[in-house]
């Protein structure tokens, strides 16, 4: 049951793991194969000595290790790969992966690649391990062994060490083998995804037009993906190839190619793609390339339409094609034929092709849509909803002046429909775009966005909402000025937001909506009178009270404000609605409440000109010069109070802050301080002692500077004691200041107690207490 190949071990690990219950009883199985492998793979080498009492025949216990025993080194490792691929870490066996690569057995050596590829992380160190290793085997005789490599180097090899490699992978594309071609090709497109400035570019399209022309239909296939990379960066080097993929192509429909290659009687259907859309980027907004790809797009597409899936995706892609070439009227035609039966069928895969074909095709050529537009609304109704969304997007697509009201009404009777957020907030938009690009009539925007509210609710924009309410307040905007057009445009309005009233749960931006439709046009309205209005509105804010924002409840109280300006009477209902929103916690909403209150208590008379009829788009006129206020003036004047004065003007600020001067960054070096001499101190402690009249000492010049700058007084000097104060619970406590010195005869001491620690130091005990001005040159 277990097999030959697999140990008992192994068997029931896989067993294990196949009857888990949950993620904790797998991760328990594999934390105990991780313990189990760590065993293994570390146990010591085996010993040469023989055991004692056994036989030479025998082998020594040891010899099953897995670093000396290859035939279960294998197992181990897959068990590893195991390991790694549930989640846990297997890096302690990541050696014995790269020990193994380097096995002569090919099984081993492919293992071991396989567990490098799958488990290293890129920027592991073992990697650079494996670039000699590659290297050899790379240049080795076996093809076996080069096969290896060259899957080795696809999975294993990074940026870095693309250089040290591709030069060998190079010189296999002329190797005997059609396999090891091929698989060059395939390393060689690796390199140039990872480090395309590694690989000679110029050099590389040379040796990839040599491989298009391969004997071996395989290799040469293998070269197209190469291609297709490239020319998606840089199609002019391979112009000049188009006959040639022609050729290939033309060589594939006529089943020229072994039968090998053949799927379900369609010969191979995936190199046709591939080279199908190598022709589609070559072709790209190209004339002249185009031309020759005409022919053989169609002839392709007849060949391919045999009724059988594979048939039929090489018929999408010639249709892809056919849109994104040069437009060719006679392919247009042909590729519209091959979509409607797409779309006509009853296979769910197919209409999904047929509706990506129809919007590649609307997107350039919008006039083939009208034929399929029923079919394409069918497809909507569809169970599948992947082919639900495709159908929205291509209706989105197809939407024009003529069938925008057709559409709309099925989007919004689809978005109705559905509980997606994702979806609905997606058609949501789709549904105001299209409404605005291509609305018929004012009259069916407004409908339809406000059906748009009521289904959507807030996933509609605010900007939606304010541009609903600007085109209801300016109207057409013709310049001969309708005005009757416009009023039926709001009246019709009304009648659409008062009937909308009654219902309940309506969302905040269609209450908000209504509020200002109603507060400002409810007036127009032919089927209920205004105070039956304003009594709904009441109605709806008593409602909304407890539950909407603010914003809605500002919306609606000034409505209500505007409705009783336009009555000309306060009702019980909105009187009681006003009286509540004035104890809102929202300042804005109970500053307005108050105001109005004010406003029908004190000034009712002036409610109409507050609170105009229709004057949400007439400019305000602003008194400048406040000639209203000339009355209140004079009686205050009467009265005796003094007129108004206005502040001077501070010219010096007005200087500060106009003046010209521009102030920047002085970088000139201060001038250096003079230091006195080194006798100058001496000579001052002398003068100081001698007197005025001392030598060397100028007393007439001194005098005219004493008389200038008078001395500081003493209590403004340094002052330093020779006492220590300690700060306590009382405060500073004083210590007894030591008795000072006698002064010399003819200098004036300063009076000093004992008992006075802060009094000034004499002069002639403290050397830094100020110099006498009759002595001092700098005082």
């Amino acid at each position: 049951m277990s097999g030959s190949h697999l140990s008992k071990e192994f068997f029931e690990l896989l067993k294990a793991i196949g009857e888990s219950k949950s993620k904790q009883e797998e991760d328990r199985i594999m934390t105990r194969e991780v313990t189990t492998l760590k065993k293994k793979l570390e146990s010591p080498p085996p010993s040469n000595k023989p055991i004692p009492g056994m036989p030479a025949h025998l082998k020594h216990p040891m010899d099953n290790n897995i670093l000396h025993n290859k035939k279960r080194a294998k197992e181990f490792l897959v068990r590893l790969l195991y390991v790694e691929m549930l989640g846990h870490d297997a890096s302690f066996g990541y050696i014995k992966a790269v020990e193994l690569a380097a096995s002569t057995l090919v099984t081993h050596k492919r293992v071991g690649y396989l567990v490098c590829g799958a488990c290293l992380p890129p920027e592991h160190e073992f990697r650079f391990m494996l670039v000699n290793q590659m290297q050899r085997d790379l240049n080795s005789s076996n093809v076996l062994e080069t096969c290896a490599a060259l899957l080795a180097v696809t999975r294993i090899i990074t940026g870095d060490m693309v250089p040290a490699i591709s030069g060998d992978v190079g010189k296999l594309l002329m190797h005997g083998s059609e396999v090891v071609r091929k698989k060059a090709i395939m390393a060689l497109h690796r390199f140039y995804q990872i480090a395309p400035e590694a690989i000679g570019r110029i050099d590389l399209i040379e040796k990839l037009r040599r491989v298009l022309c391969d004997r071996d239909p395989s290799v040469m296939s293998a070269s197209l993906n190469v291609i297709e990379c490239m020319a998606l960066q840089d199609a002019a080097p391979f112009k000049d190839l188009i006959p040639s993929l022609i050729s290939i192509l033309k060589q594939i429909c006529e089943h020229r190619l072994p039968s090998d290659f053949d799927y379900h009687r369609v010969p191979a259907p995936w190199i046709q793609m591939k080279i199908i859309r190598i022709l589609a980027i070559l072709g790209k907004k190209d004339a002249q390339a185009s031309n020759g790809i005409y022919e053989i797009l169609g002839d392709t597409m007849k060949r391919a339409d045999v009724g059988i899936n594979a048939g039929y995706a090489v018929v999408y892609e010639c249709v892809r094609t056919i849109t994104i070439i040069y437009p060719n009227p006679t392919l247009l035609d042909a590729a519209a034929d091959a979509i409607s039966r797409f779309i006509s069928s009853r296979s769910a895969n197919l209409k999904y092709l047929g509706v990506n074909g129809l919007a590649a095709i609307v997107e350039s050529h919008p006039q083939y849509a009208a034929a399929h537009q029923l079919a394409v609304i069918e497809c909507l109704e569809d169970r599948d909803e992947t082919l639900q969304r495709k159908t929205l997007d291509l209706l989105y697509r197809m939407t024009n002046p003529v069938n925008v009201e057709f559409i709309t009404s099925k989007l919004l009777e689809f978005l109705r429909g559905t509980t997606d957020p994702f979806l609905k907030s997606s058609l949501t938009a789709k549904i105001c775009s299209i409404a605005e690009r291509y609305a018929p009539t004012n009259a069916w925007y407004i409908s339809t966005i406000t059906s748009l509210f009521e289904i959507s609710g807030d996933l509609v924009k605010k900007e939606v909402a304010q541009n609903l309410m600007s085109l209801i307040a300016e109207g057409t905007g013709s310049d001969d000025d309708d005005e009757a057009a416009d009023v039926t445009l709001r009246r019709n309005a009304v009648d659409l937001y008062v009937r909308l009233l009654e219902k309940p749960n309506l969302p905040q931006i269609l209450t908000e909506t209504m509020a200002w439709v109603l507060g400002e046009y409810a007036y127009l309205s032919q089927e209920q009178d205004l105070t039956d209005i304003l009594d709904k509105l009441c109605t709806l804010a008593r409602k909304a009270r407890s539950t909407a924002p603010p914003s809605t409840l500002q919306f609606l109280s000034l409505a209500i404000m505007k409705l009783v300006a336009q009555a000309g009477t306060c009702s019980g209902n909105a009187a009681h609605v006003i009286d509540d929103f004035c104890k809102s916690r929202d300042v804005d909403l109970q500053q307005r409440c108050l105001e109005f209150q004010n406003l029908l208590t004190s000034a009712n008379q002036i409610m109409g000109d507050v609170l105009p009829i229709d004057a949400s788009c007439e400019d305000l006129e602003v008194d400048d010069n406040l000639f209203f206020l000339d009355n209140f003036v004079q009686q205050a004047g009467a009265r005796g109070c003094l007129p108004y004065q206005a502040p001077e003007d501070d010219s010096d600020d007005d200087d500060e802050y106009n003046s010209n001067t521009v102030r920047s960054l002085r970088f000139e070096a201060y001038e250096r301080p003079k230091q006195p001499g080194s006798l100058d101190y001496i000579n001052r402690a002398a003068q100081g002692a001698a007197g005025p009249g001392a030598q060397g000492i100028d007393s007439a010049a001194m005098e005219p500077t004493m008389q200038q700058q008078p001395p500081p007084p003493p209590e403004q000097a340094l002052q330093l004691r020779p006492t220590t104060h300690v700060w306590g619970k009382g405060g500073a406590s004083k210590a007894v200041v030591p008795e000072p010195a006698p002064a010399p005869a003819g200098v004036a001491t300063a009076v000093t107690g004992a008992s006075n620690p802060y009094a000034p130091t004499p002069a002639a005990s403290n050397p830094y207490a100020p110099t006498p001005a009759a002595s001092n040159p700098y005082a």
